[in-house]
């Protein structure tokens, strides 16, 4: 069972979330937070698996939240739910350790996957988001190839060109010809020698230095 806070500051959001969450069998919606602070609060009493928020919320909002639930033991993982209009908050959320992003128009089931890819330690971008993700990364950041990328070996720059283009662990497995766990692998030490937190950090690697582009 799949434990989930929901943070909002909107009653009608919460509600929905809620409602939505709560009808799956694999899924318990164990708590819902107005606040960055209710929801960090909530977060170290309730120990949950993954947290749904909204960004921008009033006092403490998404990225101030997301930032301490890093501290939380053990440590949830964190989708944010934002819009196009707010990408600083956006940018900020990926940067504090977010493992998923889903825009608040998206359809239902992309918010149940975002929940179970979190709590497998997958990471889901909303396809509405992705191009507009990386391009903005590639647009504020320098284009020379960090050594770290040398570092990777074919194989895991293959697997990563796989997260790049949005493939889960099976389906790459499946292309390369390799087990899903022999994948899981190959991205923990793919994180490990980019020095990010996250699949997503590690996709924004790929684009960013030109290890995959969009033709690919």
């Amino acid at each position: 069972m799949i434990r989930v806070l929901i943070a909002d500051d909107q009653e009608a959001a919460r509600d929905g979330l809620r409602l939505l969450l709560s009808g799956e069998p694999d899924i318990d919606v164990i708590g819902a937070a107005v606040d960055g602070v209710e929801l960090v609060a909530l977060a170290r009493r309730r120990t949950p698996d993954v947290v749904l928020t909204d960004i921008r919320m009033p006092g403490m909002d998404g990225i101030g939240a997301i930032k301490r639930l890093v501290t939380v033991r053990p440590e949830p993982a964190v989708v944010a739910v934002t819009t196009f209009d707010v990408d600083e908050y956006f940018f900020g959320a990926l940067q504090s350790g977010a493992v998923g992003f889903v825009l608040k128009d998206s359809a239902p089931e992309l918010f149940l996957d975002a929940v179970r890819l979190a709590y497998r330690g997958q990471g889901l971008i909303d396809p509405q988001v992705t191009r507009r993700l990386v391009s903005r990364f590639a647009r504020t950041s320098p284009r020379p190839a960090p050594p770290e990328l040398d570092a990777l070996t074919p194989r895991e720059t293959e697997v990563l060109r796989g997260l790049a283009r949005s493939l889960s662990n099976a389906e790459v497995a499946d292309e390369l010809g390799i087990a899903a766990g022999t994948v899981k692998v190959h991205v923990e030490r793919i994180l490990a020698k980019l020095g990010v937190a996250t699949r997503v950090q590690a996709v924004i690697h790929a684009h960013k230095y030109g290890l995959v582009t969009w033709t690919d």
